[in-house]
């Protein structure tokens, strides 16, 4: 059974951070997305980013190479690009001219301040967006906020938000209506990401202290704790009958605090601690390292990761009970497909070399 985007074109003009995830996200999924590389670019070998997908490099200071993006684009049933706002319309190929040679094209932007606004054309990442949603305020110990890494705003802000706008506006062109612009702000979508947090605080339940709410580390039975070998647990008892369970296990009586619990948890090793909450519904996990993950007997059973030409990354997700996401296929080299993607939209092999000799095609 074929993945449930099977039948979708996708152009991808490369970038880094969101649009490669979501493109990535849609090729999982079934898409054919076609990468559109340029120069300049910092490459991960073997990136799991860049999986499952076609590859052709151009030049766009090129005119023709430019018209090879038109075309693609007039075939296509989406494009994503994640260049500053205005890039795309001084190259030529913005919605206005895109749209306007095939209507039914679904043009994704993502940037992280978004198409207007004040800061739609300043420099930022992922801590940057983070930074003015609120959210990253709340992120860490009550000495600082601290770095979680970029997955808050660039992916689940960012990348999730376009493959889903991608797919949502897809689904309206099947049912008749016509292409459209997707203005996705990693700052945006990182916001919506706090929905429950700003809902909390408005009802007077989230204080904007760090460590003095339930889900920041305020609360005994929720948070992360050393164990004796230096390695950590996390425990997530919100509920009694959980919360009861994980003081049971750890000796400690109903009334304990923060402190009496990093006592207790530190006097055994991370292992020890999960044989002896084996079983038991007590919320407690081992927080593994991204070495450890893969081999641990849960995600080996789902199958959570895969090894591709010897990287092991996280498989496809999530599952479908009739349709099938697609086996990633190993990243290409930048380019490798350009001759094949210009003969499927007509290019003689003279006119393919023409195109090589005068650096339009890389």
């Amino acid at each position: 059974m074929p993945g449930p985007l099977t039948g979708l074109t996708i152009v991808e003009m490369a970038g880094l951070g969101p649009a490669p995830f979501a493109a990535m996200m849609l090729a999982d999924h079934g898409a054919d997305v076609i990468r559109v590389e340029r120069e300049g670019l910092i490459h991960v070998p073997n990136d799991p980013l860049l999986r499952s997908r076609r590859s052709i490099s151009l030049d766009l200071k090129k005119d023709k190479a430019r018209e090879i993006v038109c075309k693609l684009a007039s075939d296509a049933d989406g494009l994503i690009e994640t260049y500053r706002p205005g890039v795309m319309e001084r190259l030529g190929l913005g919605p206005e001219e895109l749209l306007g040679a095939n209507p039914k094209l679904v043009y994704g932007r993502v940037t992280g301040w978004g198409q207007d606004g004040p800061l739609a054309t300043s420099a930022g990442h992922d801590l940057n967006y983070l930074a003015l949603t609120g959210l990253l305020h709340g992120i860490g110990p009550k000495e600082r906020p601290v770095v979680p890494v970029n997955y808050v705003a660039d992916y689940a802000g960012g990348a999730m938000m376009l493959a889903f706008a991608m797919v949502a506006a897809l689904l309206e062109v099947q049912r008749g209506g016509d292409g459209q612009v997707i203005d996705c702000a990693m700052s945006d979508g990182a916001a919506l990401v706090g929905a429950l947090t700003y809902g909390l605080r408005a009802a007077g339940l989230w204080s904007d202290e760090r460590e003095s709410n339930l889900l920041d580390g305020g609360e005994a039975a929720y948070g992360v704790y050393r164990c004796s070998d230096g390695q950590f647990l996390a425990v997530g008892a919100i509920e009694p009958q959980f919360r009861n369970a994980l003081l049971d296990g750890l000796g400690v009586g109903a009334d304990a605090g923060k402190e009496d619990v990093a006592k207790a948890i530190a006097l055994r090793s991370r292992d020890e601690w999960v044989a002896v909450f084996e079983g038991v519904d007590a919320c407690v996990s081992p927080v593994l390292t991204l070495g450890e993950a893969p081999n641990h007997p849960h995600n080996r059973a789902r199958g959570t990761f895969l090894e591709l030409d010897g990287v092991i990354q996280p498989g496809p997700a999530p599952r479908y009970s009739a349709s099938r996401t697609n086996a990633p296929r190993p990243p290409r080299c930048a380019g490798a497909d350009g001759e094949a993607i210009l003969a499927g939209l007509g290019y003689s092999s003279d006119e393919i070399g023409e195109l090589r000799r005068e650096g339009a095609l890389l």
